[in-house]
Protein backbone atom coordinates (compact mmCIF):
# COMPACT_ATOMS: atom_id res chain seq x y z
CA UNK A 1 0.00 0.00 0.00
CA UNK A 2 1.28 3.14 -0.83
CA UNK A 3 0.35 6.31 0.72
CA UNK A 4 1.25 8.77 -2.14
CA UNK A 5 -1.10 9.47 -5.38
CA UNK A 6 1.92 10.43 -7.40
CA UNK A 7 3.08 8.40 -10.60
CA UNK A 8 5.07 5.23 -10.06
CA UNK A 9 8.65 5.63 -10.03
CA UNK A 10 9.85 1.82 -8.99
CA UNK A 11 7.58 -1.36 -8.79
CA UNK A 12 9.16 -4.73 -8.14
CA UNK A 13 7.38 -8.09 -8.51
CA UNK A 14 7.86 -11.07 -7.06
CA UNK A 15 11.08 -10.18 -6.60
CA UNK A 16 13.35 -12.94 -5.16
CA UNK A 17 17.17 -13.65 -3.98
CA UNK A 18 18.66 -16.68 -3.26
CA UNK A 19 21.72 -17.33 -1.47
CA UNK A 20 22.24 -21.26 -1.69
CA UNK A 21 19.85 -22.55 0.16
CA UNK A 22 19.09 -18.96 1.95
CA UNK A 23 16.11 -17.23 0.41
CA UNK A 24 16.57 -13.46 1.29
CA UNK A 25 13.91 -11.89 0.00
CA UNK A 26 10.89 -13.87 -0.65
CA UNK A 27 8.37 -12.83 -3.84
CA UNK A 28 8.58 -9.11 -2.92
CA UNK A 29 6.22 -6.76 -4.44
CA UNK A 30 6.79 -3.43 -3.68
CA UNK A 31 5.82 0.09 -5.08
CA UNK A 32 7.31 3.53 -4.80
CA UNK A 33 6.07 6.89 -6.18
CA UNK A 34 7.29 10.02 -7.13
CA UNK A 35 8.19 12.33 -4.38
CA UNK A 36 7.24 10.21 -1.71
CA UNK A 37 9.77 9.83 1.52
CA UNK A 38 10.04 6.17 1.79
CA UNK A 39 11.76 3.63 4.66
CA UNK A 40 12.35 0.08 4.89
CA UNK A 41 13.51 -1.40 8.19
CA UNK A 42 14.34 -4.64 9.31
CA UNK A 43 16.28 -6.60 12.10
CA UNK A 44 19.03 -7.90 10.68
CA UNK A 45 18.70 -10.49 7.84
CA UNK A 46 15.56 -9.22 7.59
CA UNK A 47 16.17 -8.72 3.61
CA UNK A 48 15.87 -5.21 3.70
CA UNK A 49 19.25 -4.42 2.28
CA UNK A 50 19.56 -7.38 -0.38
CA UNK A 51 16.40 -5.94 -1.61
CA UNK A 52 18.21 -2.52 -1.84
CA UNK A 53 20.42 -3.97 -3.92
CA UNK A 54 18.30 -5.36 -6.11
CA UNK A 55 16.20 -1.93 -6.85
CA UNK A 56 19.92 -0.26 -7.37
CA UNK A 57 21.53 -3.43 -9.96
CA UNK A 58 23.96 -4.14 -7.00
CA UNK A 59 22.03 -8.03 -7.38
CA UNK A 60 20.42 -9.89 -10.21
CA UNK A 61 17.04 -11.18 -8.83
CA UNK A 62 16.74 -14.65 -9.56
CA UNK A 63 13.04 -14.54 -10.17
CA UNK A 64 10.79 -11.20 -10.58
CA UNK A 65 10.82 -7.83 -12.23
CA UNK A 66 11.85 -4.59 -11.77
CA UNK A 67 10.70 -1.42 -12.85
CA UNK A 68 11.65 2.21 -13.04
CA UNK A 69 9.46 5.00 -14.39
CA UNK A 70 7.52 2.39 -16.15
CA UNK A 71 10.46 0.19 -17.74
CA UNK A 72 11.72 -2.81 -16.98
CA UNK A 73 15.09 -2.82 -16.16
CA UNK A 74 16.01 -6.15 -14.42
CA UNK A 75 18.79 -7.00 -15.77
CA UNK A 76 20.00 -3.14 -16.12
CA UNK A 77 23.01 -2.45 -14.81
CA UNK A 78 23.62 -0.23 -11.88
CA UNK A 79 25.80 2.43 -13.52
CA UNK A 80 23.27 2.69 -15.98
CA UNK A 81 20.71 2.81 -13.29
CA UNK A 82 22.47 5.87 -12.16
CA UNK A 83 22.12 7.41 -15.50
CA UNK A 84 18.23 6.82 -15.82
CA UNK A 85 18.14 9.03 -12.35
CA UNK A 86 18.62 6.39 -9.60
CA UNK A 87 21.40 7.37 -7.05
CA UNK A 88 22.30 5.36 -4.09
CA UNK A 89 24.66 6.19 -0.58
CA UNK A 90 26.60 3.42 0.79
CA UNK A 91 26.81 2.88 3.88
CA UNK A 92 30.27 3.52 4.43
CA UNK A 93 30.93 7.46 2.94
CA UNK A 94 32.31 7.25 -0.78
CA UNK A 95 34.47 10.58 -0.80
CA UNK A 96 37.54 11.47 -1.80
CA UNK A 97 38.87 11.81 1.14
CA UNK A 98 42.38 13.41 0.31
CA UNK A 99 40.60 16.41 -1.51
CA UNK A 100 38.66 19.45 -0.03
CA UNK A 101 35.17 19.29 0.43
CA UNK A 102 34.29 21.83 -2.33
CA UNK A 103 36.67 19.61 -4.60
CA UNK A 104 34.51 16.45 -3.98
CA UNK A 105 31.32 18.45 -4.96
CA UNK A 106 33.30 19.54 -8.40
CA UNK A 107 33.70 16.06 -9.56
CA UNK A 108 30.25 14.71 -8.10
CA UNK A 109 28.75 18.04 -10.75
CA UNK A 110 31.12 17.70 -13.48
CA UNK A 111 30.58 13.67 -14.06
CA UNK A 112 26.60 14.46 -13.49
CA UNK A 113 26.74 17.65 -15.69
CA UNK A 114 29.74 17.68 -17.93
CA UNK A 115 31.51 14.24 -19.08
CA UNK A 116 31.36 10.98 -17.42
CA UNK A 117 35.28 10.99 -17.68
CA UNK A 118 36.65 12.98 -15.02
CA UNK A 119 39.84 12.77 -16.77
CA UNK A 120 39.14 16.45 -18.47
CA UNK A 121 38.63 18.08 -15.10
CA UNK A 122 42.28 17.56 -14.75
CA UNK A 123 43.58 18.50 -17.75
CA UNK A 124 42.17 22.13 -16.49
CA UNK A 125 41.51 22.88 -13.33
CA UNK A 126 38.82 22.25 -10.76
CA UNK A 127 38.95 26.02 -9.45
CA UNK A 128 36.92 27.67 -12.62
CA UNK A 129 34.22 25.58 -11.39
CA UNK A 130 34.30 26.68 -7.19
CA UNK A 131 31.67 29.60 -8.51
CA UNK A 132 29.50 27.31 -9.90
CA UNK A 133 25.87 28.52 -8.85
CA UNK A 134 24.39 24.66 -8.41
CA UNK A 135 27.81 23.97 -5.95
CA UNK A 136 27.56 27.30 -3.96
CA UNK A 137 23.88 26.16 -3.22
CA UNK A 138 24.52 22.74 -2.42
CA UNK A 139 27.40 24.00 0.08
CA UNK A 140 24.76 26.47 1.70
CA UNK A 141 22.20 23.75 2.01
CA UNK A 142 23.91 21.06 3.80
CA UNK A 143 25.36 23.87 5.61
CA UNK A 144 29.06 22.95 4.57
CA UNK A 145 30.16 26.29 3.42
CA UNK A 146 32.60 26.64 6.64
CA UNK A 147 34.04 23.50 5.43
CA UNK A 148 34.56 24.28 1.70
CA UNK A 149 38.25 24.18 1.96
CA UNK A 150 39.17 21.51 4.76
CA UNK A 151 40.24 18.11 3.50
CA UNK A 152 37.63 15.40 3.70
CA UNK A 153 39.57 13.00 5.74
CA UNK A 154 39.31 15.74 8.56
CA UNK A 155 35.63 16.28 9.12
CA UNK A 156 33.57 14.36 11.29
CA UNK A 157 31.79 11.01 10.03
CA UNK A 158 28.18 13.39 10.50
CA UNK A 159 30.22 15.89 8.06
CA UNK A 160 31.21 13.52 5.97
CA UNK A 161 28.04 11.67 5.73
CA UNK A 162 26.27 15.67 4.51
CA UNK A 163 29.14 15.24 1.83
CA UNK A 164 28.31 12.50 0.28
CA UNK A 165 24.57 12.50 0.06
CA UNK A 166 25.14 16.38 -1.01
CA UNK A 167 27.40 14.61 -3.68
CA UNK A 168 24.37 12.30 -4.80
CA UNK A 169 22.01 15.40 -4.75
CA UNK A 170 23.93 17.15 -6.92
CA UNK A 171 23.43 15.05 -9.62
CA UNK A 172 19.88 15.39 -9.31
CA UNK A 173 18.71 12.38 -9.57
CA UNK A 174 14.97 11.19 -9.66
CA UNK A 175 15.24 8.79 -7.24
CA UNK A 176 18.00 8.88 -3.98
CA UNK A 177 18.13 5.60 -2.39
CA UNK A 178 19.99 6.04 1.56
CA UNK A 179 21.60 2.90 2.58
CA UNK A 180 21.39 3.27 6.58
CA UNK A 181 22.24 7.09 6.45
CA UNK A 182 22.52 7.34 10.20
CA UNK A 183 24.98 4.16 10.94
CA UNK A 184 27.35 5.41 13.26
CA UNK A 185 26.33 8.74 13.50
CA UNK A 186 26.07 10.46 17.28
CA UNK A 187 22.44 12.22 18.21
CA UNK A 188 23.50 15.81 17.20
CA UNK A 189 24.82 14.14 13.80
CA UNK A 190 21.80 12.36 13.30
CA UNK A 191 19.51 15.25 13.54
CA UNK A 192 21.58 17.34 11.26
CA UNK A 193 21.22 14.23 8.65
CA UNK A 194 17.65 14.59 8.61
CA UNK A 195 17.71 18.19 8.73
CA UNK A 196 19.22 18.87 5.71
CA UNK A 197 17.46 15.49 4.14
CA UNK A 198 14.30 17.20 5.18
CA UNK A 199 14.28 19.82 2.58
CA UNK A 200 14.34 17.76 -0.16
CA UNK A 201 10.91 16.30 0.71
CA UNK A 202 8.18 16.96 -2.17
CA UNK A 203 11.37 17.78 -3.88
CA UNK A 204 12.76 14.34 -4.31
CA UNK A 205 11.74 11.16 -4.01
CA UNK A 206 13.86 9.79 -1.13
CA UNK A 207 14.01 5.60 -0.02
CA UNK A 208 15.96 5.07 3.16
CA UNK A 209 16.64 1.70 4.36
CA UNK A 210 17.34 1.90 8.25
CA UNK A 211 18.23 -0.45 11.05
CA UNK A 212 16.72 1.55 13.65
CA UNK A 213 13.13 2.53 13.41
CA UNK A 214 13.14 5.20 16.24
CA UNK A 215 15.53 7.47 14.26
CA UNK A 216 13.37 7.96 11.41
CA UNK A 217 9.93 7.35 12.19
CA UNK A 218 8.92 10.86 12.42
CA UNK A 219 10.55 11.71 9.48
CA UNK A 220 9.24 9.11 7.08
CA UNK A 221 5.74 9.10 5.41
CA UNK A 222 5.24 6.05 4.88
CA UNK A 223 7.50 2.28 6.05
CA UNK A 224 7.83 -1.17 5.02
CA UNK A 225 8.76 -3.72 7.40
CA UNK A 226 10.95 -6.50 6.22
CA UNK A 227 11.16 -10.13 8.14
CA UNK A 228 12.64 -13.58 6.46
CA UNK A 229 13.11 -12.05 3.16
CA UNK A 230 9.07 -10.73 3.31
CA UNK A 231 7.58 -7.83 3.60
CA UNK A 232 5.43 -7.88 6.82
CA UNK A 233 3.78 -4.69 7.30
CA UNK A 234 3.60 -1.25 4.95
CA UNK A 235 1.65 1.91 5.57
CA UNK A 236 2.02 4.74 8.34
CA UNK A 237 4.59 4.04 10.54
CA UNK A 238 2.52 3.96 13.52
CA UNK A 239 0.02 1.36 12.22
CA UNK A 240 3.10 -0.67 10.86
CA UNK A 241 4.57 -0.96 13.96
CA UNK A 242 1.46 -1.62 16.21
CA UNK A 243 0.64 -4.72 13.39
CA UNK A 244 0.94 -8.09 15.25
CA UNK A 245 3.39 -9.58 12.85
CA UNK A 246 5.78 -6.74 13.31
CA UNK A 247 5.71 -6.86 17.04
CA UNK A 248 6.26 -10.22 17.03
CA UNK A 249 9.09 -10.23 14.31
CA UNK A 250 10.98 -6.91 14.51
CA UNK A 251 9.96 -5.71 18.43
CA UNK A 252 10.16 -9.23 19.65
CA UNK A 253 6.95 -8.75 21.57
CA UNK A 254 4.89 -11.77 22.19
CA UNK A 255 1.63 -11.69 20.77
CA UNK A 256 -1.51 -13.82 21.49
CA UNK A 257 -2.56 -15.47 18.40
CA UNK A 258 -5.60 -13.27 17.58
CA UNK A 259 -3.27 -10.37 17.34
CA UNK A 260 -5.23 -8.50 20.28
CA UNK A 261 -2.72 -7.31 22.79
CA UNK A 262 -3.24 -9.55 26.03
Amino acid sequence: MSLNTGAEIIRTENVTKRFGELVAVDHVNYVLRENEVAGIVGSNGAGKTTFFNLITGYYPPDEGTIFYRGEEITRVPAEKRVEMGMMRTFQLTSTFDNLTVIDNLILSFFRAHRSASLFPLFLTTRRRYRGEEKIVKTLETFELQNEADRQVKHLSLGEKRRLEIAMAILAEPKVLLLDEPLAGLAESEIKEVLEVLSKRIGKQTLLIVEHKISKVEDFLERLTVMHDGRVIADGKCEECLRAPEVRRSYWQIETPADGTDG
